[in-house]
């Protein structure tokens, strides 16, 4: 054992955090919100909702309701793609529509057989976009079938749009967090998702860092057009930051916002350490371009980050290195202060900070089991289909 070298180490560890906690758009803070400033218009937009749905029976009845009432001046359609469902979705939100007496405002379509190059969800919303162009929408609002919308989510993004002249508005949705694995794991994959997109960098025009939460993303049609509409993306795995990374680049003064949210949340469940695995195996390997190089990379930096400052406290107390227990707990205190916002986000204790070097090696193990997977020939697997690179 060499004392020099686990302080060394620790101390890169330190300055990293220093670092992120400094330089990375305060990105620890999940301090962007959605804040309104007016609550009227001239003249609503109308919303054309897209909700592209496979196999959603037990959520359906739910999540549906609560876009078909919103609180929302405007006009407004709901368009549900059935995209090869076995369980009965597309005659379930008919009944759920017309128990809510708002049948008039849903249309339930079904989706041809899925093309080559297209996933299934982004082909299920060109199905639904190209029905909904009939009502000339000046917004589309894309959900997943999971999401129940608070009362008056659509009338908060539109005002937040028309504010702010913004091309795409986005929330990241509470996501559920009920079970054990929930709450050990869900709140971290929104720590890493702002740390990878700082959302004050992604809310920043003059900035190139873009993306998006496929949960719920309000996109003016002219932007859309503009564009080349969802064909432009219509092969990518990690749909919604490519959306908006096609957005924000698509005019020099092309603006998005991203944000958080306590009121809509997703229903999704993760009853299972497995699930929540699945879940993000699925795009892991995605997000580094298939590179093993970035791979390895990416594994190194998390062993450095997340897991030497633990490490070097243990091997500090069982050894007498006094540099090295310091430096320890310094490290392991930076990341802790890091991760409490997104704790307290999901009503979590703070205690649980102390956790993270032990959820991030968790979701290390993903990362390269992500990438295994790809090299099967399994990757991308999602709702019995299985996407290649």
């Amino acid at each position: 054992m060499n004392e020099t070298v686990y302080f060394s180490l620790t101390v890169i560890s330190c300055l990293i955090w220093l670092g992120l906690l400094t330089l990375r758009g305060g990105f620890w803070l999940s301090n962007q919100r959605l804040m309104i400033k007016t609550t009227k218009l001239e003249k609503w937009p109308s919303v054309c909702v897209v909700i592209p749905a496979r196999n959603e029976a037990d959520l359906i009845p739910t999540t549906l309701p609560s876009l078909l009432t919103q609180d929302y001046p405007g006009s407004m359609r709901v368009i549900l793609v059935d995209d090869g469902s076995k369980d009965g979705t597309a005659n379930i939100a008919r009944e759920v529509a017309a128990h809510t007496k708002r049948d008039k405002l849903l249309e339930v379509i079904t989706t041809k057989p899925l093309p080559s190059g297209w996933t299934g969800k982004l082909h299920a919303l060109a199905e639904g976009i190209r029905h909904g162009k009939q009502y000339n929408p000046d917004y589309f609002l894309f959900t997943d079938a999971d999401i129940q919308h608070h009362d008056t989510n659509i009338r908060e993004l539109v005002l937040k749009g028309e504010e702010e002249n913004l091309d795409l508005v986005s929330l990241m949705v509470l996501l559920r967090c009920e079970n054990f694995w929930e709450k050990l794991l869900i709140p971290a994959f929104v720590f890493f998702f702002q740390k990878l997109y700082p959302f004050s960098w992604v809310n920043d025009p003059s900035r190139q860092t873009a993306a998006a939460a496929g949960g719920c993303i309000l996109i003016r049609r002219q932007a859309y057009e503009g564009i080349g509409g969802i064909e432009v993306v219509r092969d990518a795995l990690i749909d919604d930051c490519a959306l908006a990374q096609a957005v924000k680049s698509s005019k020099p003064d092309g603006s998005i916002w991203l944000g958080l949210t306590e009121m809509t949340r997703s229903l999704r469940s993760y009853p299972s350490l497995d699930t929540i695995w699945d879940m993000v195996a699925r795009t892991a390997f995605t997000q580094l371009n298939y590179s093993p190089l970035l791979l390895i990379g990416t594994t190194i930096a998390m062993i450095i980050t997340y897991l030497v400052p633990p490490v070097a406290l243990v091997l500090g107390i069982l050894f007498h290195w006094k540099l090295v227990v310091g430096a320890g707990i310094f490290g392991w205190l930076l990341m802790a202060v890091a991760f409490v916002p997104t704790l307290k986000l999901y009503g979590r204790s703070p205690l649980w900070s102390f956790s993270l070097p032990g959820i991030a090696f968790l979701y290390t193990l993903m990362t390269l089991d992500s990438a295994l997977r790809h090299w099967q020939g399994k990757g991308g697997a999602w709702k019995g289909r299985v996407y290649g690179k």
